[in-house]
């Protein structure tokens, strides 16, 4: 039986983004030697919130009426979603063995994702998510409506995509000498998934107290393996920088910490992860 310890987990959902999602869970696997899990959720909550709702101004008769109605309706819409579910996940499954990945594992759960993920967390090595579901797959100036409260909730790397596969080749990792910058760093060095990339290391905002540790960084990253290493410093709003950034240098992969301020600080100035998330234009691994 598969060990199913620290596996890379891709959620899946049918959306548009679901065949990147897959090819970037694909790439990791084959990087660093990890069992692949394929995760596609069913919430029935909203719909059975719906059948009180309806009958609770109806007669007794008509409400038992209605409610058979519904419960039958619940069934269909449930079997449907049901096989709705299968058929993403075999599709998903197809798509990453064609990407060379042996023996994919499928799991479908109902209940909601961030749940779901919750409860799975200490077999997460890596996940892989769509920037928006399928409800919001066209609306490309928001994230997923649920996907903040996962990223908050979750202590793993999650890969957020939001474009076509793309062969990474060039990685950036957004330092501001915080904690997660630091491990960022430490990651990068030390995971066979970056090995022989190159490494673009770049701080952007006012953050000076961090020039001396940026050099620190670029030294530990030099030592670590075959890669080119740049450093950069940019001065302005950093969302806007880096995502410059990412342009002027084809960047594939940017590695970054995620919601480090407090919610009070994020409420009152604005989420720099959120920012990135919509403004990004590659995909982004996130760090808690």
């Amino acid at each position: 039986m598969k060990n199913e310890k620290h596996m890379v987990f891709a959620c899946v959902d049918g959306s548009s983004l679901s065949e990147a999602v897959c090819d970037y869970a694909a790439w990791i696997v084959k990087r660093i030697d990890s069992p692949l899990k394929l995760l596609h959720t069913i919430d029935h909550h909203h719909e059975k919130g719906e059948v009180a709702d309806l009958s609770g101004n109806l007669g007794v008769d008509s409400a038992d009426h209605l409610l058979e109605e519904m419960v039958s309706h619940e069934q269909q819409q449930s079997k449907l979603r049901l096989q709705q579910g299968k058929a993403i996940l075999q599709e998903a499954k197809q798509r990453v063995i064609q990407d060379g990945v042996v023996d994919p594992i499928v799991c479908l759960r109902h209940g909601s994702l961030i749940e779901s993920l919750i409860e799975l967390e200490n077999n997460i090595r890596i996940l892989v998510i769509g920037v928006r579901g399928k409800v919001h797959e066209n609306q490309t100036r928001q994230i997923g409506a649920k996907l903040e409260s996962l990223i908050r909730s979750l202590h793993r790397p999650i890969l957020v995509v939001c474009t076509e596969y793309k062969l990474p080749e060039r990685i950036m990792v957004a330092y501001d000498g915080s904690e997660a910058a630091e491990k960022a760093v430490e990651m990068v060095a030390n995971s066979p998934l970056y090995s022989e990339l190159e490494c673009h290391l770049v701080c952007a905002g006012k953050k000076a107290s961090a020039e001396g540790l940026l050099e620190k960084a670029a030294e530990k990253l030099k030592k670590s393996g075959d890669k080119e290493i740049f450093i950069a410093r940019l001065d302005g709003k950093p969302e806007e920088k880096l995502c410059e950034y990412q342009e002027t240098h084809n960047i594939d992969l940017t590695i970054m910490g995620a919601f480090t301020h407090t919610r009070i600080h994020d409420l009152l100035l604005g989420s720099f992860t959120v920012k990135m998330l919509i403004n990004s234009k590659k995909p982004l691994l996130l760090l808690r």
